[in-house]
């Protein structure tokens, strides 16, 4: 090795034990829990089957978990997560198996994620608002050997190929159904031997634009939970609510985060803006993870309700899942302090940048910057960086790209780097900006036009609550764009029109707004474009 290739290494190792240090994690243990933990890991590794297994082993009094059936310390978790193991064992889950997981956020998602990789099968994470077709269509090009679901799911799984199931979450489950509650009450909750193999972690695309495609991933190393904490200041140790679905990226981030950090983590199976800010102030949270639309539902509850609730113990507030409006940054951090971090990201490529409240506050429509171990440049069609204030592809190289889709596609990758599917470009104090997905642009009478620029402008009026704008086939101008627009005032299309035209160029105003009640959203909160595309002019004399 050269002594610039030795240099850089050194670097790299002297930066993660600065940020593990801050954070907390690294901390004096006694030898006997250092060599515990040391043999878990080299037997079971970091994903959800070592990585928990070293918060037993560590801290098997601490409370891990907390849900609407109350508290688990980390050693019951482990002891019910091998309970379960064995029960999945005896029922044919084996190595290189895949076991699908649609479970809304609680214990039961928790442990079923651990029993499956303790068996060295990997875990397909569904979407619980999947409609019956995409699901339909997902489990028949997956072919799980199992699905572990919430009882509520039972109808919607009815015609899918998926004959064997088990219940997680029940209300009203019949005397002989299975249940993960009954299997870990019947089953040894020794430890087991580690399989030959790790599992992996496959979490599916939003499928805003067409059937959801599974993106699987190996074991995530430390440089992951580094790159999160180099720009996001958690600490371990602390209580967490992961309000955003586990089966996301972001929420399952978090999950992930807890196997380093020895977070408690606080989960509510469904949300609601009032119980989310009850439950972060009566569980003495100090940090909230959230997709955008979350905080929008929260911050439409009115001062009335929000001046009851005391968040005064969180210091991050982490959002990530969607597009964040700068209003909403804006008018967050006004009501509940700068605590607000922002990750731009995809299932793909994981973290590209972080903006941090300051951040936020100089600039709040920037994505902020890459951390720790991240590259992200800008490259034209040809592949070549573009000059700082261009517009190009974003492409994103870190050591957590995916492996590619479970179909057996990809996405582009140059030089190392792979195309996040977004374009964007720095600002002259280095700072992403993303301007919408590449295929989202569209080209009006010759001149080009991304909507997510115009959905920022409409968001900024004060009687806007919520926008989306897509481009339309138009016989004169090759394409228009429409703009769907959810009112939170008394406002017309003319001055909608008038707004946008006094802050962006002329070719940029919407020739149609649409006034909806709301725009459709998956359970992540990303508007699907797809359904808004269907709409037309007959649709537009219904809804008037």
């Amino acid at each position: 090795m050269t002594s610039a290739g030795l240099s850089g290494r050194l670097g790299a190792a002297g930066t993660a034990l600065r940020v593990l240090g801050r954070s907390g994690v690294i901390r004096p243990y006694g030898p006997r829990t250092l060599a515990g933990i040391g043999r878990v890991v080299l037997r079971w590794g970091t994903g959800p089957a070592g990585g928990f297994a070293t918060l037993a082993a560590r801290a098997p009094d601490q409370v891990g978990v907390v849900d609407e059936l109350g508290e688990l310390t980390w050693g019951e978790l482990h002891r019910r997560s091998n309970s379960l193991a064995r029960a999945l064992g005896e029922r044919g889950v084996g190595e290189g198996d895949s076991v699908a997981v649609m479970c809304r956020n609680h214990r039961g998602f928790v442990e079923a994620s651990i029993a499956i990789a303790r068996l060295g099968a990997d875990i397909l994470y569904l979407n619980t608002a999947f409609a019956g077709p995409q699901l339909v269509d997902v489990l028949a090009r997956e072919a799980p050997s199992l699905v572990i679901h919430d009882e509520e799911f039972t109808g919607l799984l009815a015609g899918a190929h998926a004959t064997r199931r088990l219940l997680a979450w029940t209300d009203t489950a019949a005397a002989d159904a299975e249940t993960i509650e009954r299997l870990v009450a019947a089953y040894d909750d020794g430890d087991l031997q580690p399989p030959r193999r790790h599992a992996r972690i496959v979490i599916l695309t939003s499928g805003t634009t067409g059937t959801p495609k599974g993106a699987p991933r190996n074991e995530a190393g430390i440089d992951a939970a580094v790159s999160l904490l180099s720009r996001m200041p958690l600490r371990a140790g602390w209580r967490t609510h992961i309000a955003a679905p586990l089966f996301h990226t972001w929420g399952f981030a978090h999950l992930a985060l807890a196997m380093l950090l020895g977070s408690t983590v606080v989960l509510r199976r469904t949300f609601d803006p009032a119980e989310a800010l009850r439950t972060t102030q009566d569980e003495r949270c100090q940090s909230l993870v959230v997709i955008p639309v979350m905080l929008q539902r929260m911050l439409a509850l009115g001062p009335g309700q929000l001046d009851g609730f005391d968040l005064s113990r969180v210091r991050v507030v982490a959002s990530s899942g969607s597009a964040l409006p700068a209003t909403l940054a804006q008018a967050w951090m006004d009501r509940f302090g700068d605590n607000l971090y922002n990750i731009y990201g995809s299932t793909e490529v994981a973290y590209a940048s972080i903006a941090t409240p300051q951040d936020l506050r100089a600039d709040p429509t920037s994505a902020g910057k890459p951390p720790y171990g991240t590259v992200v440049r800008i490259l034209d069609d040809a592949g070549a960086e573009v000059p700082q204030g261009r517009t190009g592809r974003i492409f994103v190289g870190n050591g957590l790209l995916f492996e590619g889709y479970t179909n057996g596609g990809s996405k582009e990758v140059v030089d190392g780097l792979m195309a996040s599917g977004d374009v964007g470009y720095y600002d002259e104090r280095g700072r992403l900006h993303v301007a919408g997905r590449d295929d989202d642009m569209i080209v009006s009478g010759g001149e080009n036009v991304f909507p997510q620029e115009v959905e920022d402008c409409l968001i900024a009026h004060p009687r806007v609550g919520e926008v989306a704008a897509l481009g339309v086939d138009d016989e004169d101008y090759g394409q228009r764009l429409r703009a769907f627009v959810v009112r939170t005032g008394d406002v017309s299309e003319d001055e909608l029109r008038d707004h946008v035209r006094a802050h962006l160029a002329r070719f940029k105003v919407p020739r149609e707004i649409v006034f909806l009640d709301e725009l459709p959203r998956n359970a992540t909160g990303k508007v699907l474009k797809r359904d808004l595309s269907g709409w037309d002019d007959e649709t537009k004399d219904d809804e008037a």
